[in-house]
């Protein structure tokens, strides 16, 4: 998988950046970080913080920090309920101000994310890309990016991929200013939030599935593979 830099800001200056960056909005939103913990830990239980493992540069896997926004309930097999179950109205309200995204800021410290880039997607959803939506797995990938301030969950798959790969092909510190800035406008509007009457995006998997676009076969060789190789 190989991604040649666009120019100076990309190869020398966006990950330093990021670095500063990440580190001052640390300090500055710490208060905010712990009240926010605070009110998660209260409300939601523990653990405060969720991990969850999503493909990095180069496929590179990564635990990804969030604030926690879903209770544990189970049904009576032991089986978690669905996510619109679990999914509470201070959840809600953290993923439509995008406070649970704040703990990303830990990732991009890392070095494992950087402010703006292809959207982290699930391991699951990484492994129905075509060869070509991999690409974006060339670069880091962001808190946001493109295809964030052009709907979030509200543009399809298609829109999203297209979105990501249109990124990587020009990064400049003038296309990542602007992301940054069309970012905080949508957070303060809460736009694209969802996935239609969804309470978390549809799977690319699923998508594609239920949209005709692969066949039960194919997706469940898919899947068959993906459990073998990353879910162990």
């Amino acid at each position: 998988m190989e991604h040649k830099p666009y120019g100076p800001y990309e190869a020398y200056i966006k990950r330093p950046l990021d670095f500063c960056l990440s580190l001052g909005a640390l300090i500055v939103l710490s208060p905010v970080m712990g009240v926010t913990a605070v009110l998660v830990k209260t409300k939601l239980g523990s653990p405060v913080i969720f991990k969850q493992p999503r493909p990095g540069k180069d496929e590179k896997i990564f635990n990804i920090y969030k604030f926690r926004t879903m209770t544990d309930e189970r049904d009576k097999n032991g089986d978690l309920l669905p996510d619109e179950v679990r999914l509470t109205d201070f959840g809600k309200f953290l993923r439509s101000t995008s406070l649970d995204e704040l703990p990303e800021l830990l990732n991009i410290l890392k070095g494992e994310m950087a402010v703006i880039g292809p959207r982290p997607q699930l391991v699951k959803d990484m492994v129905f890309m075509t060869a070509e939506q991999r690409l974006r797995h060339s670069v880091r990938p962001g808190l946001s990016g493109l295809a964030q301030i052009r709907g979030r969950n509200a543009i399809s798959w298609e829109g999203k991929l297209a979105s990501d790969l249109e990124y990587i092909q020009n990064i400049t510190f003038l296309k990542d200013a602007s992301i940054v800035i069309k970012t905080i406008f949508k957070s303060i509007k809460r736009e694209g939030i969802t996935d239609g009457d969804l309470a978390t995006a549809l799977d690319l998997g699923d998508y594609l599935l239920i949209n005709g676009i692969i066949s039960n076969s194919d997706y469940e060789r898919i899947i068959s593979d993906y459990l073998e190789h990353y879910n162990r």
